[in-house]
């Protein structure tokens, strides 16, 4: 990508713009799945387009953070991401568990909470409730720590058997004090009050940024989008980037900018750095 895409929305453009004209006090904001690796129907064989580490190596240092935000546990995401030791990553943050654990490049720690015990709870039940429910050869479980996903992608009818499963997980959550989220193919049962949304918002104060950007490509995003436009309201701009879905149809609609998938990420992620680079003061 030799130029850089324009938002398809004002709020959009004033976003792009700042980041650009004040870039040493911008955040970028990055899921994982979907955004940085592209999806495969194995969670576990999911690895960063070859692309993402040299990209966001060359945007680091241009910028206030780079933050990783993902609903995998972070020392998974900074596996499958390639992050740890990168030059040019020397501090980039990973929010795991929708920002309930953190890990620091700099330090190469992981800090976290006590896990909430209603997750244990729901462990123990999930198998025989599946069994229960008739999900069938290709529903499984994925086991997050903090969490836990069902996944239906694998099954026979994908879309049918996500549907039948929503209820009957959402009454399986509802009684250990968790919560379902609902993403492509997925079902995730996790403790309240973790989204992207707050973990952007949070890391954004911290650091005092002038800007905020992130991209998604889930429904577990939009808490994400959400606080952009909340900090938008408040006078800070941010730009929300949609790594491009046709199972997503809401997050695309409510981005100002939609990118072809983890390759489009990259691309403007390099587009970006080229572009703040050329204009840096020598």
């Amino acid at each position: 990508m030799d130029a850089l895409p324009i938002p398809s929305t004002h709020a959009g453009q004033h976003g792009l713009a700042a980041l650009l004209a004040q870039p040493r006090t911008a955040l970028i904001g990055l899921d994982f799945d979907g955004t940085l690796a592209p999806i495969v129907a194995d969670p576990e064989q999911a690895r960063a387009h070859p692309g993402a580490v040299p990209a966001l190596a060359a945007l680091a240092p241009e910028v206030a953070s780079v933050a990783v935000i993902t609903g995998r546990p972070p020392e998974v995401a900074v596996r499958y991401g390639g992050f740890a030791g990168a030059p040019g990553l020397e501090h980039l943050t990973v929010l795991g568990h929708y920002g309930a654990e953190r890990w620091d490049a700099a330090t190469g720690e992981v800090t976290a909470p006590p896990p909430h015990p209603g997750v244990a709870a729901v462990r123990a039940e999930l198998p025989a409730l599946l069994e229960r429910a008739g999900a069938g050869e290709g529903t499984w479980i994925e086991e997050k720590g903090r969490a836990l996903a069902v996944h239906t992608r694998r099954a026979a009818d994908p879309q049918a058997a996500f549907e039948s499963l929503r209820a009957p997980l959402a009454d399986l959550a509802t009684r250990h004090g968790l919560i379902v989220e609902p993403g492509r193919m997925v079902l995730e049962l996790r403790p309240p009050g973790m989204d992207k949304g707050v973990a952007l918002l949070d890391h954004a104060r911290a650091i005092g940024a002038g800007c905020v950007v992130y991209a998604g490509d889930d429904l577990g995003d939009l808490p994400a989008f959400a606080a952009i436009e909340k900090l938008r309201t408040g006078g800070t701009p941010g730009l929300l980037i949609c790594s491009g879905s046709t199972e997503v149809a809401e997050l695309a609609e409510r981005a100002d900018l939609v990118v072809d998938g983890p390759e489009g990420v990259v691309d403007l992620l390099g587009a970006l750095a080229a572009q703040l680079a050329s204009s840096a003061p020598s």
